[in-house]
């Protein structure tokens, strides 16, 4: 294609990889359903439950980051080059949400002798699956989506999380 003046007009610019400038919302929804899974599984026996389970959510948050991390730079290098230490950064800043949605359930069991709960894991379990649901409606919103699919992906998350209530149940822990 030529343009009036008889030249090839450039190829467009590639558009910028702005990963490290935005809330990863899929990484946080996937960390706070990582969380409730967690919790739900987790029938803790050891001699302090609450420090087990605040422990199990952090490392299990911070294993599942790094295997992200992972198979996303060993996913992207193209063949025969090198991965660089700034692009492993790059992509732990993107993945970190994973980590932070563990935080939020912990601190759940930690402050839930002080609330009066006896119930730490439920309590941890329906802040992870609140959770999960903000951030799935939140970024449902940032991404442009109307009040009612924003609405429509909080419920599915509800109703996903709900899933993992039952299984909870089910298991009778």
């Amino acid at each position: 294609m030529t343009t009036s003046h008889g030249r090839t007009p450039a190829p467009p610019e590639p558009a910028p990889d702005r990963t490290g400038d935005r809330t990863d919302y899929a990484g946080a929804v996937y960390g706070s359903m990582l969380a409730a899974s967690v919790i739900a599984a987790a029938g803790v026996h050891a001699s302090h439950p609450r420090l087990a389970l605040i422990l199990l959510l952090l490392v299990t948050g911070i294993v599942f980051w790094i295997a992200h991390v992972y198979a996303h730079v060993a996913g992207q290098r193209e063949v025969g080059r090198r991965v660089t230490w700034s692009q492993v950064c790059v992509v732990g800043r993107h993945e970190w949400p994973l980590v932070e949605a563990a935080a939020l359930p912990a601190l759940a069991v930690l402050v839930s002798p002080w609330l009066g709960t006896g119930k730490s894991a439920w309590f941890a379990l329906g802040v992870a699956v609140a959770q999960q649901v903000a951030w799935a409606t939140l970024g449902a919103r940032r991404a442009g989506a109307s009040s009612g699919q924003a609405a429509a992906e909080g419920t599915v998350n509800l109703l996903l999380g709900l899933v993992i209530v039952a299984a909870k149940v089910a298991v009778g822990h």
